[in-house]
């Protein structure tokens, strides 16, 4: 909605002034500057609008204080959605960055630089193997310890890591994004069941060596590889809004790390008692939007405290 018609409409509502409408809502005056600049009124804010569209009287009633609740959470996720294409190439262009650095050009024929194999499905089935490893899966030890969720979520982004690998190998940046983007929009849960998630994990091995072993065409391959992803993703409790910001700091942080030492071994990775990836998950927890500039200052900075 336009910040013009957006004007227009509210004082079809009965509300007298713009104040009015932003103490209903609780915005504040900052944002209506925004919209005015930019002639664009958020998505959630004009779902409200078109609410409330129709009703003679100044909306004080209960029911409809009800209806806008009630839809809040939903515009919210929507317009979060609308984003996941950006938040999408983006990771696959700094994907594709890091393995041209590290591999050189031309990785996707399948060697890097050194003329060393390169195999994505096998790095996948590794990833799986110590994703598994952080849940209590073994008959005789640590039968009634819990699994480690933190660590699962690692593991799914360094899956992650290796998946859009193999889908560049295989395609392109566009492509990639086009094949991914209707499988972010989902709702992880928040009770995890260990078992189905092991066994759907296991899934993401299955698709690996079926691919290798050539029982399963690449193309299609790669679509069941998406699919299984994300499912295993929801059932282990990982947002797509987590799962980018998680892949956004380990990229990052492990740009930092080799831009201060870590081939040589001057790289400290204890920060005043914290290992550096405990540092990066506190700073992005606070960031709304994960930027890969803003974090690398902010490491900085915490890194220049512990020297």
């Amino acid at each position: 909605m336009l910040y013009k018609d957006f004007k227009i409409s509210i004082k079809s509502l009965g509300f007298l002034s713009i104040e009015d409408f932003m103490k209903y809502i609780g915005v504040r005056s900052l944002d209506v500057l925004e919209w005015e600049e930019k002639d664009e009124v958020p998505y959630t804010v004009s779902l409200i609008v078109h609410l409330l569209k129709g009703e003679n009287e100044l909306p004080n009633n209960t029911a409809l204080d009800n209806v806008v609740e009630e839809c809040l959470p939903l515009a919210s996720f929507l317009e979060e959605a609308s984003s996941f294409p950006y938040k999408l190439e983006e990771m696959f262009l700094l994907q594709k960055e890091l393995n041209d650095s590290t591999n050189g050009k031309n990785w996707e024929l399948g060697s890097n630089k050194f003329g060393k194999e390169i195999n994505w499905l096998r790095c996948i089935h590794m990833e799986v193997a110590e994703l598994i490893d952080s849940a209590p899966w073994k008959h005789w030890k640590n039968i009634t310890a819990d699994a480690d969720m933190k660590n699962v979520h690692v593991e799914l982004v360094d899956i992650w890591h290796f998946l859009m690998s193999y889908i560049l190998q295989e395609t392109n940046v566009p492509k990639g994004v086009s094949l991914v983007n209707t499988h972010c929009i989902y709702e992880a849960v928040e009770n995890v069941d260990v078992k189905l998630m092991i066994k759907e994990s296991e899934k993401l091995s299955y698709i690996a060596l079926a691919i290798e072993t050539g029982n399963m065409p690449i193309f299609s391959g790669i679509e069941r590889f998406i699919d299984q992803f994300f499912r295993t993703c929801k059932i282990s409790g990982l947002s797509f809004t987590w799962l980018q910001k998680l892949y956004i700091g380990k990229n990052c942080l492990n740009k930092f790390r080799q831009d201060n030492g870590y081939k040589e071994g001057s790289y400290i990775k204890e920060w005043n008692g914290r290992e550096d990836n405990v540092v990066m998950i506190e700073i992005i927890d606070t960031m709304e939007n994960v930027s890969f500039d803003i974090l690398y200052g902010e490491l900085t900075k915490a890194y220049n405290k512990c020297k």
